[in-house]
């Protein structure tokens, strides 16, 4: 088996190579926190993302979300804004604040209603402008040490490739690493990822560690994709939906020892429970619980449960409810073979709405109407 790849992210040793995508009202500090305890605490963890903006405005539910758990470290945040003064102060209230000790900035987002105004993975097409959100990060985070990375696509589509550009900018910048997530916008979730564009930003970007992203659905996949492309770590996202323990598998793949076997229901049952409960402390038993419910469709996927206990499942208000229902599951059944498929959103392929004129000049730095939005979250 080759050596598993190595990776320094400005001062933090990340092992083993493997970063829990930021992924919108998913890895808050419970999910977090349940990923690492199945994984490494070396590895990155990171947070829902942050919109710039609502740092700077103080919005009262973004600076909620800004939660660590107690002995998170490092404390990655994702950061998303298209103007490069909201974006360098919202970095240097994040550091200077001791708010987290890695920033990640999302350049990589296919919505519409962000697309439609020049954000997320419409950004990049707009070279000076990207060069000038990244100049403006790195160096209100330099100060105090804190490292930041980019995160971006493919491109908007086919016609409009990025990432070669944005890889280059990126790191020229003083990006620390780069992700590539291999799809273009307009793939959205669909189809398959292109490993091969992660084969070639490595290629054309020496200086700085690129990660990749897209169908890591279990830790062969991110053992393949290391091997085809010689990334320098892989970023896992859909993956460990309903399946935080794939963090576990990783670090055994990745260390080149045995996995650790599939759990059975009864194991699933009470990482559930944990989950629950983790939810609970965290935004409140009512409100924690209520969140658990969209996870219950990827926890039980294949498994053998009835309908009639799934919907129960999906309907649960308090955490005695939720003990109540766990225990009426098959404790012994067996992890169902299908389990590491695709989870998640995936949707179909669709034009990137874009702003008008938005194609015409790539060296246009005017800073993007209504796309500086207060949402955190995605």
């Amino acid at each position: 088996m080759d050596p598993a790849p190595s990776l320094k992210i400005g001062p933090y040793a990340v092992d083993p190579a493997v970063v829990l995508a930021p992924m919108a009202g998913i890895t808050n500090v419970a999910f977090r926190q349940l990923c690492r305890e199945f994984g490494s605490a070396d590895s990155l963890y990171v947070c829902e993302m942050i919109t710039a903006r609502a740092v700077v405005e103080r919005d009262a539910k973004t600076m909620e979300m800004i939660t660590f758990g107690e002995g998170e470290r490092p404390r990655s945040m994702q950061l998303y804004g298209v103007d490069p003064k909201s974006m360098a102060e919202a970095v240097r209230i994040v550091v200077g604040e001791d708010r987290a000790d890695h920033v990640d900035m999302n350049f990589g987002c296919p919505v519409p209603k962000v697309t439609r105004k020049g954000g997320g993975a419409a950004l990049p097409y707009k070279r000076r402008l990207f060069r000038q959100i990244v100049r403006a990060a790195v160096r209100a985070a330099e100060p105090a040490g804190v490292p930041v990375t980019v995160k971006f696509r493919i491109g908007i589509d086919d016609e409009h490739l990025t990432y070669l550009d944005a890889g280059r900018i990126a790191a020229d910048e003083g990006a620390q690493a780069v992700a590539l997530h291999a799809r273009t916008a307009a793939q959205r979730y669909s189809g398959e990822a292109d490993w091969t564009a992660i084969a070639r930003l490595k290629e054309a970007v020496t200086n700085v560690p690129v990660l990749g992203n897209g169908d890591i659905f279990s830790a062969q996949d991110a053992l393949d994709m290391v091997a085809k492309t010689g990334c320098d770590g892989v970023v896992v996202g859909r993956g460990c939906l309903g399946r935080p323990w794939l963090f576990g598998e990783l670090q055994a793949a990745f260390r080149g020892q045995p996995p650790p076997p599939p759990p059975k229901l009864g194991k699933v049952a009470e990482i559930l429970g944990r989950h629950g409960a983790l939810l609970a402390d965290h935004l409140g038993e009512e409100k924690g619980v209520r969140d658990l419910r969209k996870h219950m469709a990827w926890y039980l996927k294949g498994f053998p449960v009835g309908s009639e206990l799934r919907r129960s499942l999906a309907m649960v208000g308090t955490l005695a409810e939720l003990d109540d229902l766990l225990g009426r599951l098959d404790h012994d059944a067996e992890s169902p073979v299908d389990a590491e498929g695709p989870r998640g959103r995936q949707g179909s392929p669709a034009k990137v709405v874009l702003p008008e004129g938005w194609l015409d000049d790539p060296e246009d730095d005017t800073v993007p109407l209504g796309a500086d939005v207060m949402h955190s979250g995605g």
